[in-house]
């Protein structure tokens, strides 16, 4: 979104005008650290507004030094045709509503007489939508000074009381809309009584455009990034030795969203896979690429490995113990432990004495550790790498011995290794030093 110029040239006007302009949605996220400024940082988890209100700390200049940032912003659109004086009101007066919001959450908080999360949960809410709402209003506005009709759809129901869920706010804000004849611009965030931020999070644009996409059942829905889907890291195996995926499945892009690259958040993907509508991902800075299309039943006929892929930031656990061996629910007890805790493992290998998980790092807790080490007789963490081979149709004699070798050429050791029946997914745990050039190894021998 903040290089709204080439979404204009690339997306919206690219090969359209008059009337094939219209009967289009756009579900439009905050400009880049816009959400960060107001909640946390997403990569780094530097404080925003959100935190001082946490830490029960004066929120009110923090908010207006994110107001000020915003119209900031606003200049650099004017040129597009943004009129910043329609646009800065805009900002200014949802900021303002937005405070008066807060400041009586802030002081039923300070009471001591409800559930601080509770109090906290809608404060982020707050807080979340105000960044969808600056980019869509400046997207109607400078399409409208363009001579476009385009139609604002606000979804984060700053002045609306009903409780509505997510999934009825949106038919009921779509509902009568004559599509042939506007541009919609739909807010990313939606205000429902569920909480979008407390089932999602960060996903929530991508939520609210796979229900959008429910409700209106579109010929194809659509998610504009600033890169391809690519079969590498294009960063790490160089441009030229990598390639758009083309098409693939959603069973794949849950794959590849296990591990961390996410072609679409997987709790708005199933909505989409269920209901057979397909899914392109496209590269805003090359419109005439087709991208990756994403369909329920596609299956490659021919096998090979659509992505090679992985992540350095994750931890193995392995829970030793003499008693497992033949023991029936052994696994149902410890798994138990992870439930407790909120963990998910994205790896899993056993042995008659022990049982191997890998989990993200940043979801290795104390607390956890504790629990099992008081439980089992050996626990033993380790930072690691997980190295994936995923496709949609990859069952092929050799190779898993072929990956090994070329990880054994590249003087890698496999640490554990493993894959489900499907076969849409080999993965490799390997030391976390070993990742990159696991991904080249792998790439030069199977990509």
């Amino acid at each position: 979104m903040t290089a709204f110029a080439d979404v204009l040239q690339n997306i919206i006007f690219h090969g359209r005008q008059g009337q094939e302009l219209y009967n289009r949605i756009f579900v439009v996220s905050a400009y880049a650290n816009v959400t960060n400024w107001l909640l946390e940082n997403k990569k780094t988890g530097a404080p925003g507004v959100y935190h001082r209100i946490t830490e029960h700390q004066e929120f009110r200049a923090a908010l207006q030094e994110v107001a000020a940032k915003l119209k900031e912003l606003n200049t650099h659109y004017a040129p597009l045709g943004l009129d910043l004086a329609v646009a800065d009101a805009f900002i200014q007066q949802r900021i303002d509503q937005a405070q008066a919001y807060l400041e009586s959450l802030v002081n039923v908080l300070a009471s001591g007489y409800v559930n601080s999360a509770n109090i906290l949960q809608a404060a982020r809410e707050i807080l979340a939508s105000i960044g969808e709402a600056h980019s869509a209003f400046n997207s109607v506005n400078i399409l409208q000074n363009k001579g476009l009709n385009a139609t604002l759809i606000d979804l984060s129901g700053f002045d609306d009381a009903q409780p509505l869920t997510i999934d009825e706010r949106i038919q009921q804000a779509f509902a009568g809309i004559d599509f042939a004849n506007t541009i919609c611009v739909a807010t990313g965030y939606t205000k429902g009584t569920e909480g979008i931020m407390r089932e999602f999070d960060r996903g929530y644009s991508e939520v609210t455009f796979s229900k959008i996409a429910v409700a209106v059942r579109p010929q194809e829905a659509i998610i504009h990034k600033e890169y391809h889907l690519c079969s590498a890291d294009p960063n790490l195996v160089g441009l030229d030795n990598c390639r758009p995926v083309g098409f693939t499945n959603y069973d794949v892009a849950d794959q590849l969203a296990d591990v961390g690259m996410e072609a679409i958040h997987p709790k708005a993907s199933k909505p989409l896979e269920i209901n057979a509508i397909d899914l392109r991902i496209k590269n805003t800075f090359e419109p005439e690429h087709p991208g990756t299309l994403i369909t329920r039943d596609y299956v490659s006929p021919e096998k090979h490995i659509e992505v090679i892929t992985g992540t350095d930031k994750v931890v193995i656990i392995d829970i030793y113990d003499p008693l497992m061996v033949g023991a029936a629910g052994f696994d149902l007890h410890l798994m138990q432990a992870f439930f407790d805790f909120g963990v998910s493992y994205i790896f899993k290998a056993t042995s008659a004495n022990s049982i191997s998980l890998v989990i993200w790092q940043k979801d290795l807790k104390p607390e956890l550790v504790a629990a099992l080490e008081k439980k089992y007789e050996k626990v033993t963490i380790e930072n690691v790498s997980l190295v994936c081979l995923i496709g949609s149709n990859i069952d092929q004699p050799g190779l898993l011995a072929h990956a090994a070798r070329a990880l054994a050429e590249a003087g890698i050791n496999i640490r554990s290794a493993g894959f489900a029946l499907r076969k849409v997914n080999i993965q490799f745990i390997l030391a976390r030093e070993d990742y990159k050039g696991a991904i080249i190894a792998l790439n030069k021998a199977l990509g």
